[in-house]
Formats: structure tokens, C-alpha cells, sequence
């Protein structure tokens, strides 16, 4: 509703004059603040003296200062735009009059009475706007339940200051506004929905930290967004308990990273610690390792006109893959390091000047059973300790009797025999000989424990991994009880290829990793506390139960979509596996089933498509209400009439204002060809092939498997014939992939019969 045709547009427009008036006032005075500090900073700095304890100390407190200027000064400036978006009145039981509180994305207080102008929407008051509805409601406040009444409820569409709509609402957002949000133009990164949260959103964003949760989440349901929202309220609820710097997001890709990098500002999360899962895991393992590009693999996988002995290789290659990826691969490293320990103490008793200290079997008890607790090479400083304790004893016990044996010899010698030179030189001798022995003693014990412990052989890692597999009887002794033979001789021989090449492939890091773990223990602690992983569904079983082991302080948010897993040979295939294996069946599960990204139109034709995999645990996407044009599926004879017409409805879109486009197409050599047919210039597509540090956006050709997480205003799939996209699981999920991509509009074409994937689209 226009603004000016709501009854109490006077009040609002009221409100929001006194709220735009108090933003410009503490802008104006948190800038000279700002300056002067910044003044007192650079003078500190110029001054410092490393000698000066308090210097420091006021460097420390003056730059901690300083980002919580430029984070408020951040805040109020996109404050003068939009100060607020919603505004709930409710009234207490017990109280005589009701609380109007207007929620925005920061709070703001007035500093003379402490009145509270703007409620931050992550307050937990605010749960109100996001849960309640009209009438009987009730938030959780840190003291406890608070009931009362909600007696408005109203969301407002402000721009540059201006109050354009406003609404009278019962459930989160009005149709109205939800439809004008969903309805505008993608861009080139993520936005910040703090005004539209639905309520199965927000129980995500809002869940409790410390229970590691699992969201599946259904494409277009905002899973990437909702993570990043619920980094930003757990930042604002622990704020005083935790750092931005102790909570990290784990991506699929540097360029995935690229793409939310935007929005974490916004939200005041730029701190937080963003990586990948290879870049975590050579920090743990304590190098870099050269990674083959895991899509690669999975081009290998849908190509189409392959042999038959390319088919038994790829068939081997994926089995291969899912068994390091898998749980039973895990138990296969645990045999192994159980091996490695059997032989980790070298076979020799730990002697003083051929006497001994500390016999072989039992230096092997204390390394086997009495420091386990600790990883491998942890336990060998604990033995150094023990060694040391006992040769110190040792020494002073053997110094002792060498005394005492001395003087029983001289005294002896005085009572058989008379005072003489013979006597006296017997005499010289044995005290020279206890002191030769007593030094021999002193000598080898500075480096009895040291020349021991160096017997002990150990290497790193990545070798360790290499060992296991060249070592042929003790590699089938152990992977011959968990997969085939056939499979067994091919993961043995290509991974050695391959490491050959001084590269691994993606699935060998979590097996290297938990090597490192359990032999060497993490270096130092690492200062995470929670931990969000988006796009979890390509992740393995084994890959987040080593994560779950190194970090055991930190709790998890792990968001996915099964429909998506197009690296399910490596990826989770079920939710339950990561319940069962890496949360000891303590975790959440929640199912986000609303899309908002797609229209109706679009949405019922992917479900249509994921449908024909028959599998429960994929759970079809429910579309919000917003219909669009029909999905069109057009024949054509070859790519170059595909492209002719792709390049003709590209000139109407633009026209219509849509600016984000894509051709998918199955894969990059597919991206390749298709481009070839474009006129090179401004205008021509921009080629996405994964490599990329920087998010481009724009029309682009993107091939089917790096579309995932991103969303375009329309989608044309190049060829979705029957050759080309065949009825395997992974054929249909890159097919579906690519279909729950756009906002708006979105062409299929084929050459040749249509895939059967499409019949009823």
C-alpha cells in the first residue's frame, strides 16, 4: 500500500522524521569523535616506544576503538536510508500500556535517557516482528518468557529517507512486500533479508549455538544468506563471550567467498573468518598441497560417448572416491596408525652404560596404553619425560653404589693389609676407577634420553600416506576386508600416480589430515568456537568428522541440499550419516521447504525433474507464491540456432531490465564451444571456468556443475537432449541445478529428442 493512503501515515512520517534527525546528529557528532581519535591514534603511533607497557596498552584500546567507530559510523550512514523496516506494538501482561518498537538492522539509543529508538532486529524482542503474530504472543528474553499482546504489527518500505509503502500485517512480511523484494533484479552478489526473514528462516538463524545443527535446505530457500545471517546474530548475542574472529565459514571455492563478500559487511561480519576446506587443512597439516581440480573428476563423469573401458575406469574411479570419502576409510587409516604405533618404539631396552634403565616392554606399555590420550608423537615427549625422571634416579642410585662399593674396597684394603706403597696405590686406583665410572655415568646421561629418542623414526604426513599405500602386503591386509579387489589395485595404483605427480585429489586431504591428528596432535589451538559450512552436501562423512576432531571446542551450522549433490560420489548422501558419525546423534535437523528465488512456473518444472530420482530424502521445493512466464523447451538443429535465439531474447530481456543472464551448459568444454558462436565485444559472454578469484556478473556461460549457489534474473539451459542429459542421478541433478537458477525467466533447449528427464515439463 502507498504510504500516503495508510491512516496512520502522519504518525509514521512523524516517527521517521525525529529517527532521520537523531541519525544526523550522532553522525555528526561520532565523525568528530572519530576524527579525534583517529588524530590520537596517529600521534600514538608516531611516539610508540616498545619500552612503554601503557603505551601499548592505549594503542591496543585505541584501535579496538576505533572499529567500533567505523562499525557505528558504517551503521548510521546506511541508517540516513533505511533506519527501520518494521515496527510491532505489544503490551506486557500486567503492564497498563504497550511498548512501540521499530526494528531495524542496527540499534540506536538515546544517549540522554537511554530511550530505545531502534530495536537491532537480531534483539530477542524482535522475534516478535519475525514469529508472533496479532494477538497471544510472546518472545524469550534473557530473564525469560515475556507473554503479552501484539496489538500492530506493520512493515514499512523506506528508500533514501523517503516512506514510500507501508503495511498492516499479521504473519512476517505482507504478499505484497515479500512478492516486491523477490521480484527485483539479481545482481552480482547476495542481499542482506533481514526485513523479509520468514519464520522457518529465522528459527535457523536464531537456533541454539552450542547444538551442532543441520539445515537441508531447498534451492532458492536462502540457505547462503541464512548462514550469513546467523553468523551476524550469534556475533550480536555473544558478543561479549566471543570475537567475529572466533566463528569462520567454510565455502565451497575462493569464488563461492568472492560472491558473499559483499553482504558481510552489511552485516557486520567481515571479521569472521572465511576459507575454503583445503586452505583449513593445510594449515593443520603444516603444508600446502596441490590440489587436482575436483571438477575434473566429475567432467569425466558426464561426458557422454565414452568407451567401455572409460566406462570400467570411471566406474573404478568413483568407487575409489566414495571409499576415502567414506567412514569405513576412516577405520582403514585407524588400522594403519595402529600399525605405525606397533613399531613406533624402537626394539631396544633404554640402557646407562650398558645397564638397564627402563626395559623395551615397558617403555612400549606406556607408549600403547598409558599416554593413548595423547596423538603419537605427543605420547613420545611424555616418554622423554619418564626417561628422564628414571635415568635421574637411576643415576644417583648407580653414583651411590659405585661409592659405596669404593669405600668398601678401601676399607678393606686398610684392615688386611699394612700402610705401604702397594697399599696406597690399590687405593689411588679405586677411587680413580669410581671416578671414571662416576663420570662415564655423568657423560652418557646427557645423551642417553636424546640418542634414544632419536631412534624413533617419524615423517610427515603427506609420506606417511605415500608408506601406507607402497606397502603392498600390509595396504591389502588391511582395504581388502572394506572393498573389492578390483577396486582395491586401482585406488592403490592411481593414488600413487598421482601423488607422484606431487599432486591428491580433494579426497585424499581429510585421510592426510586426520594422519596428522592422530600422529602429531594440531599445533596450537585453534581459536574457532562455531563453524558454518555452506554448501555441505559435496562435502564428505569422513571430511567433517576429522574437521568435528580437530575443533572439538566448536559447534557447527551445516547448511545443504541433497537435490544438489552433484559430487555424491564423495559428498553426503544422507543427513543421518553426519548426525550419526560426526555428532554422536546429538544434532538439530531442520528442513527449509520454501523457494524464493524461482517462480512457480520454474520451480514445479526442476521438481518435475528431481522427482524422476524417486528418492525420499530428496525433498521437492515449495515454491512461493509468485507466478511468471511458462518455462519454454524449444527444439533446435545445432548450437548455432541456439545461439541465434539466445542472442535475440537476450536484446527484449535487457530491454525489460533484466541485467544477470546465463547459459548453462552442461560442461566447460560445452561453455567453450557455445562461446565460440557469440560476437567477440562488450557485449559477448563472460565464461565462468572456476578459476576465477573475483565474481563476475553480467550474462555469462557457466557450465552446469559451478552454477550451484548462484542465481541469475533469467537462465537458458544450452542443450538438455536426451544424449546429453541421460536419467543417471547426476545427470539429473546438474540438469536440476541448473533449472532452480533463475529469478525470472528461464529456456530450455534441445537438439534432437528432449531429455526424458523433461517429459513432463
Amino acid at each position: 500500500m502507498s504510504a500516503k493512503n495508510h491512516p496512520a501515515y502522519k504518525e509514521e512520517l512523524k516517527r521517521l522524521s525525529y529517527t532521520l534527525e537523531y541519525v544526523e546528529q550522532n553522525l555528526s557528532a561520532l565523525t568528530a569523535r572519530k576524527s579525534d581519535l583517529d588524530k590520537d591514534m596517529e600521534s600514538g603511533k608516531k611516539h610508540f616506544s616498545s619500552e612503554n607497557s601503557q603505551q601499548y596498552i592505549d594503542l591496543m584500546i585505541g584501535s579496538m576503538l576505533q572499529d567500533r567507530a567505523d562499525v557505528k559510523l558504517r551503521n548510521l550512514i546506511a541508517a540516513r536510508s533505511k533506519p527501520y523496516f518494521a515496527r510491532v506494538d505489544f503490551q506486557e501482561n500486567e503492564k497498563q500500556s504497550s511498548e512501540k518498537l521499530y526494528i531495524g538492522k542496527m540499534a540506536l539509543i538515546r544517549e540522554e535517557d537511554q530511550e530505545l529508538i531502534i530495536v537491532d532486529w537480531r534483539a530477542p524482542v524482535a522475534n516478535l516482528y519475525y514469529e508472533e503474530r496479532l494477538g497471544d504472543a510472546h518472545y524469550v528474553s534473557p530473564e525469560g518468557d515475556v507473554l503479552g499482546q501484539m496489538l500492530v504489527k506493520r512493515q514499512f518500505s523506506i528508500n533514501e529517507g523517503k516512506l514510500d509503502e507501508m503495511f498492516d500485517i499479521d504473519i512476517t512480511t505482507s504478499d505484497e512486500f515479500l512478492q516486491a523484494s523477490l521480484g527485483s533484479s539479481a545482481d552480482n552478489r547476495l542481499k542482506e533479508i533481514v526485513s523479509t526473514i520468514q519464520a522457518e528462516q529465522n528459527q535457523v538463524i536464531r537456533a541454539d549455538m552450542w547444538r551442532p545443527l543441520i539445515v537441508q535446505g531447498a534451492a532458492g530457500g536462502g540457505k547462503t544468506t541464512i548462514a550469513l545471517h546467523r553468523i551476524a546474530y550469534l556475533i550480536y548475542t555473544y558478543e561479549k563471550t566471543f570475537k567475529p574472529e572466533n566463528f569462520m565459514i567454510i565455502a565451497p571455492s575462493k569464488l563461492f567467498l568472492n560472491y558473499i563478500s559483499d553482504v558481510l559487511p552489511e552485516l557486520g561480519v567481515e571479521k569472521t573468518k572465511q576459507t575454503t576446506y583445503e586452505e583449513f587443512a593445510f594449515n593443520v597439516i603444516g603444508q600446502k598441497l596441490k590440489v587436482n581440480d575436483s571438477n575434473q573428476k566429475l567432467i569425466q563423469f558426464v561426458e557422454i560417448n565414452k568407451t567401455e573401458e572409460q566406462k570400467n575406469y570411471n566406474e573404478l574411479l568413483r568407487k575409489q572416491s566414495e571409499l576415502k570419502a567414506s567412514m569405513a576409510f576412516k577405520e582403514i587409516i585407524d588400522q594403519y596408525i595402529e600399525t605405525i604405533e606397533s613399531e613406533f618404539i624402537p626394539k631396544e631396552d633404554f640402557k646407562l652404560v650398558g645397564r638397564v634403565i627402563l626395559a623395551y616392554d615397558d617403555i612400549n606399555k606406556l607408549f600403547i596404553k598409558d599416554y593413548r590420550r595423547h596423538p603419537i608423537v605427543k605420547r613420545i615427549d611424555e616418554i622423554k619425560k619418564h626417561l628422564q625422571n628414571r635415568l635421574k634416579a637411576q643415576k644417583e642410585y648407580l653414583s651411590e653404589s659405585v661409592q659405596v662399593k669404593c669405600d668398601r674396597y678401601i676399607a678393606n684394603a686398610k684392615r688386611v693389609m699394612e700402610p705401604s706403597d702397594q697399599r696406597q696405590e690399590l687405593i689411588v686406583k679405586a677411587i680413580d676407577k669410581k671416578n671414571e665410572i662416576i663420570s662415564n655415568l655423568q657423560e652418557h646421561s646427557k645423551t642417553a634420553v636424546k640418542n634414544y629418542i632419536a631412534k624413533i623414526s617419524k615423517t610427515n604426513p603427506l609420506q606417511y600416506y605415500r608408506d601406507f599405500l607402497e606397502n603392498e602386503e600390509l595396504y591389502y591386509s588391511i582395504v581388502l576386508d572394506k572393498i573389492d579387489k578390483d577396486t582395491a589395485v586401482f585406488l592403490r595404483s592411481y593414488t600413487l600416480k598421482i601423488l607422484d605427480s606431487d599432486t591428491v585429489d580433494l579426497e585424499d586431504i581429510a585421510p592426510i589430515m586426520y594422519l596428522k591428528y592422530k600422529i602429531y596432535g594440531v599445533d596450537e589451538k585453534i581459536p574457532v568456537r562455531h563453524i558454518v559450512i555452506d554448501e555441505a552436501q559435496d562435502f564428505s562423512v569422513f571430511q567433517l568428522f576429522t574437521l568435528k576432531q580437530i575443533i572439538k571446542d566448536s559447534s557447527f551450522t551445516i547448511l545443504g541440499d541433497l537435490s544438489q549433490a552433484i559430487h555424491s560420489y564423495r559428498g553426503i548422501k544422507d543427513w543421518n550419516d553426519i548426525n550419526r558419525y560426526v555428532f554422536d546423534e546429538k544434532s538439530e535437523m531442520l528442513t527449509l521447504e520454501q523457494s524464493y528465488r524461482t517462480s512457480v512456473e520454474i520451480m514445479e518444472a526442476a521438481n518435475e525433474v528431481i522427482a524422476t530420482l524417486k528418492d525420499p530424502k530428496l525433498i521437492p521445493a515449495k515454491p512461493v507464491i509468485r507466478h511468471g512466464d511458462p518455462v519454454l523447451v524449444t527444439k533446435m538443429s545445432n548450437r548455432k540456432e541456439i545461439a541465434v535465439d539466445i542472442n535475440d531474447r537476450i536484446k527484449e530481456l535487457r530491454k525489460q531490465g533484466f541485467k544477470s543472464i546465463a547459459i548453462i551448459c552442461k560442461t566447460a568444454k560445452e561453455c567453450e564451444e557455445m562461446h565460440s558462436l557469440f560476437k567477440k565485444g562488450k557485449d559477448s559472454p563472460y565464461v565462468i571456468t572456476g578459476r576465477e578469484k573475483e565474481y563476475k556478473s553480467g550474462f555469462l556461460i557457466v557450465p552446469s556443475y559451478l552454477a550451484k549457489g548462484l542465481e541469475f534474473d533469467a537462465v537458458f539451459v544450452a542443450d538438455a537432449s536426451e544424449e546429453n542429459y541421460t536419467t543417471s542421478e547426476l545427470d539429473t541433478k546438474l540438469l536440476y541445478v541448473a533449472l532452480t537458477r533463475p529469478l525470472h525467466k528461464l529456456y530450455i533447449y534441445h537438439i534432437g529428442e528432449r531429455s526424458k528427464l523433461l517429459e513432463n515439463v
